[in-house]
């Protein structure tokens, strides 16, 4: 069963790795009674979220395969203790790719000259002296709070372009990928020197009881009038009033937001974000690419394969077994 809207757009790739072996039901545009009453038959369901409900009645379900990296959506408690849940990830250079973006946009007043330029002023620095300058990256610091795929591919890009790099992780002792050499890693118990040395602070760590609200109004203080901040993690890692307090005095410069504090159909904050000059504003899309969602719909039919088989599967969140 495929419960997912962008993944159903990529069922070629799926449909073929698994020809033969499964007989495939797209389900997103069934309601929730179908869905449900479907669930009782099927052994694999690829989506981000299954209610407690239908989870306890897929009396034959084997695997549950999120569609990404969080599987917050998944009741756990309510799956029989045979079903494995796994994930995918894919999305780390996509994401890499739309914070270096967000941070040329802030940097480069982007935002300010598009608005301006669509309501008719031409205004740059040779037209205005009261303009600020734009500002190139090279020798500028970023600080990344995570350093798992997207953080490390963040680091990457960074580097490529002449950024400075360090990162706080909850393990500063694990391995570091081939070739990538930051100026330093530390602990978490090294954020607020991470946050003081860096012009650019990018939010990656997933959601949990420990990093809710974790960037806060000492945080931000702590980082500077001119420095930026990028959250492609969760919003509610960075505390909304906090940060909304920050952006609209300039106690920090700018901030690129693709994560929020709510979703469709309500307004992703309630608090007046889009009012701002200094606020990039996007839809949790910076890793919705195409590469993205082929190499998930690949691996996760490859992983379809190897329970077919009895082979071991990758991106295993819980191990299941009859």
């Amino acid at each position: 069963m495929l419960n997912h809207r962008i993944l159903s757009r990529f069922q070629e790739p799926l449909r073929a790795r698994t020809e033969g072996s499964h007989s495939w039901v797209d389900v997103c545009d069934w309601d929730a009674d179908r869905v449900s009453a479907a669930l009782g038959d099927t052994e694999v369901y690829i989506g981000s979220k299954l209610r407690a409900e239908d989870a306890r009645r897929a009396a034959r379900l084997r695997l549950v395969h999120v569609v990404g990296a969080g599987y917050d959506g998944i009741p756990f408690d309510a799956l029989d203790q045979g079903v494995t849940v796994a994930t995918t990830h894919h999305h780390g250079r996509s994401i890499a790719e739309h914070v270096l973006m967000s941070v040329l946009m802030l940097s480069r007043n982007v935002l300010t000259a598009d608005r301006a330029l669509r309501a008719g002023h031409w205004r740059n620095v040779a037209v205005d002296p009261g303009l600020p300058f734009g500002s190139t990256l090279s020798g500028r610091r970023v600080g990344i709070i995570g350093f798992g795929e997207t953080g490390t591919e963040v680091a990457r890009l960074c580097r490529d372009v002449g950024l400075g790099v360090r990162a706080v992780r909850r393990d500063p002792t694990a391995r570091i990928p081939a070739g990538l050499r930051p100026d330093w890693i530390g602990g978490n118990d090294r954020l607020p020197e991470l946050l003081a040395e860096s012009d650019v602070v990018v939010v990656t760590v997933p959601l949990s009881p420990a990093t809710r609200g974790l960037i806060g109004p000492a945080e931000l203080k702590a980082m500077g009038p001119g420095s930026l901040l990028v959250n492609v993690a969760r919003g509610p890692v960075v505390q909304e009033e906090a940060l909304y307090e920050a952006l609209r005095s300039g106690s920090i410069g700018g901030a690129a937001l693709d994560v929020w504090w709510s979703g469709p159909p309500d307004r992703p904050s309630r608090l007046p974000f889009h009012e701002l000059p200094n606020v990039l504003m996007t839809p949790h899309n910076s890793g919705h690419t195409s590469d993205t969602f082929a190499a998930r719909a690949a691996e996760i039919a490859d992983n379809i394969g190897r329970m077919r088989r009895g082979e071991p599967l990758v991106n295993v969140v819980r191990t299941g077994g009859r």
